[in-house]
């Protein structure tokens, strides 16, 4: 019965996989690949739904056993059941929800970015103090750059550094890496979707 479950569930995913790298060449297969997607969407939907739902039943253990940091448990639930009920309510583009938006998840995605700019130039001063090679000082001299360039001074940006030497990394190295990234994040899912869509891969059917 297992042996059975696992070829259908086999069936289905190659079938999938295949009609809808179909779409992009038939185009006859277009509509079945729309349907396909759409249903891939409402199912990621879901699954969403579902983590959301675990979250909170996690933290609501934590709460009720009084575990340590149950604390910020609490003030997670209630700013995600919060948040979400005033979501439904008043929609996204009511004015309560856009200062919400600008007054408490914005500064909150700023701070986490400056403590990832101080971690990163404690990790560029570790790395050097470790390993004084030049690929270590080219990292902490980029760093410190960076940082410099993109801080909001009084006096506005530093000669140079915040005129030329911060927009060339930035768009020029910065943008080149990323787009390697990328490239590489593609080739990978790729080979990722073509070793399941062969059946090599099933981690459908729990391999």
């Amino acid at each position: 019965m297992r042996v059975f479950t696992a070829a259908i569930a086999i069936a289905i995913a190659i079938a999938a996989g295949v009609l809808i790298l179909g779409g992009y060449f038939f185009p006859a297969l277009a509509s079945v690949q729309t349907l396909l997607l759409n249903w891939t969407i409402i199912l990621a939907g879901a699954a969403t739904l579902v983590g959301v739902f675990n979250l909170i039943a996690v933290h609501t253990d934590k709460i009720r056993r009084r575990e340590k940091g149950s604390a910020y448990s609490a003030l997670l639930v209630i700013g995600l059941v919060a948040t979400l009920l005033f979501g439904m309510a008043l929609r996204p583009e009511h004015s309560f929800m856009r200062v919400a938006m600008n007054g408490i998840i914005v500064p909150v995605e700023a701070a986490l970015m400056g403590l990832l700019t101080v971690s990163l130039i404690y990790a560029a001063i570790r790395l050097l103090r470790r390993r004084a090679d030049l690929m270590s000082v080219v990292f902490l001299i980029t760093a410190a750059t960076l940082i410099i360039g993109s801080a909001t001074l009084p006096f506005g940006n530093v000669p140079v550094i915040g005129t030329l030497i911060y927009p060339w990394v930035t768009q020029v190295l910065a943008l080149g890496g990323a787009r390697g990234i990328l490239i590489g994040v593609a080739l990978g899912a790729l080979t990722t979707g073509l070793r399941v869509l062969f059946g090599v891969d099933r981690p459908y059917g729990g391999n």
